[in-house]
């Protein structure tokens, strides 16, 4: 539990993994948390970071990415969800919702959108709102590049279009404090409001498996096994007509063999098989 006075901000900080989220929190509250390098996460559980703008004090929650290194998105759900609920509890809203994204990956997969989607589905479109999505490692990118790339973010259906459709804004990060802070005293602006995964939790009583944020990963989950299970049919029936190759092969061996076919007459039809893929 955080205990916390009425007037702090609170902050959650997410993301995929090696999006630059614990970096954003040190750079803002001048701290010395551990930053992980690259895509190994150093987060695997929330935690909480505090600093002051404009004589306000403003608690930074840190959360584990998803597709995270160790831990599976299915887990790190419910490790957000929980402290999610339990902040919620204590009757304590968040002023907003950081997202950082690399804006040096490309391309964007499957398993990114349908986290992004699992996102936008746990504030919930009452909440997008006060979500700010913070584009990160643009030193990593031509400018140039990265400036398409943010176009297209911001224009696909697929990418963040639908959450900015619904209120939520986009804005880059030069990786430095100043504009760490910058970005604070955008969100401290905002009317707080609780999130959908916060209400389905406490005031609807829902077990995390029911939310909707939930469901976007279940629906996802389902997907791959049927996709593994066609597969996995697929060369059952491969295997099948590789067995009754066999077998005819087999019988026409037997036969010839019963004509008295020699050897070298033998070896001959095999390689024939072979070249026809038997």
């Amino acid at each position: 539990m955080y205990p916390r006075p009425n007037r702090d901000i609170m902050i959650a900080v997410m993301g995929a993994t090696g999006a630059g989220k614990s970096t954003f929190i040190n750079m803002a509250s001048g701290g010395h948390n551990t930053v992980g390098h690259e895509l190994m996460s150093c987060t695997q559980s929330v935690t909480y970071s505090n600093c002051t703008v404009d004589g306000r004090r403003i608690v930074l929650i840190d959360t584990p990415g998803f597709d995270h290194t160790y831990v599976s998105d299915t887990d790190i759900l419910r490790i957000i969800a929980f402290q999610l609920e339990v902040v919620y509890k204590q009757g304590i809203t968040l002023s907003g919702i950081l997202y950082l994204h690399r804006i040096s990956d490309t391309p964007l997969g499957a398993t990114y959108q349908r986290n992004f989607e699992m996102f936008c589905k746990l504030c919930g479109d009452d909440a997008l709102k006060n979500v700010l999505i913070v584009t990160t490692m643009w030193g990593t990118s031509q400018s140039s590049i990265g400036t398409e790339r943010e176009k297209e973010l911001a224009t696909n259906e697929r990418f963040f279009k639908p959450a900015l459709d619904k209120g939520a804004a986009m804005i880059r990060h030069d990786n430095t404090p100043g504009r760490a802070q910058d970005i604070l005293r955008i969100i401290m602006k905002n009317h707080p409001a609780p999130l959908q995964i916060q209400r389905e939790l406490v005031d609807e009583r829902k077990n995390i498996t029911e939310t909707t944020a939930s469901e976007v990963l279940t629906r996802s989950l389902t997907a791959m096994v049927e996709k593994q299970k066609a597969i996995l049919d697929e060369l059952r029936e491969d295997l099948k007509k590789l067995a009754e190759r066999g077998r005819d092969i087999a019988r026409f061996e037997a036969e010839y063999c019963n004509e008295g076919m020699g050897n070298e007459e033998m070896g001959i039809f095999g390689w024939l098989f072979g070249l026809a893929g038997f």
